[in-house]
């Protein structure tokens, strides 16, 4: 099974959400959180949340950029009682047992997303207000082969070559 994972390519994510989501953690969407909010709740690091960030299923922080890999069904059991206790926790869930049905369609959700990825596969998600409600957008960006002549230095070890 595929999910994707927190990456930073720099320190913006730092700056830019209320709370960042920790290199590595488990990501999905998380556009639940924005399901009854309008244009006054977009401003500053709230906005940025909104516009561009996944959602690490450990910290509950956002990053803007995720990467596909290969997940053990055992974690993703762990992700969900996880998820479900944040249901609880944030939203009053009335138990994690009530929860858990939602945690693993969210969590099943987003492995749909990677599923037909190739590993390492980025994906960025945006979001708009529509009159329907929040609509969501996935940008894929696809793995480069790279030539190792490009990162290789070509030479000799030998001082008589």
């Amino acid at each position: 099974m595929m999910l994707a994972r927190a990456i930073h390519f720099d320190e913006s994510d730092m700056n830019i959400f209320h709370s960042p989501a920790r290199t590595g953690e488990w990501c999905i969407s998380g556009g639940f959180e924005f399901s009854n909010w309008g244009e006054a709740d977009l401003t500053g690091k709230a906005r940025q949340a909104f516009a561009n960030g996944w959602l690490g299923i450990e910290t509950f922080g956002r990053v803007s950029v995720v990467a596909v890999t290969q997940i053990e069904h055992v974690e993703v059991d762990a992700l969900c009682t996880s998820l479900a206790q944040h249901f609880v926790d944030m939203y009053g869930a009335p138990s994690v047992d009530a929860a858990q049905h939602v945690a693993r369609e969210e969590i099943m959700q987003m492995s749909e997303i990677c599923e037909d990825q190739a590993p390492n596969t980025l994906l960025l998600v945006s979001r708009e207000l529509t009159e329907a409600g929040v609509r969501e957008a996935f940008r894929i960006v696809e793995p480069r082969d790279a030539d190792l002549d490009q990162f290789a230095i070509h030479g000799s070890l030998d001082d008589d070559v």
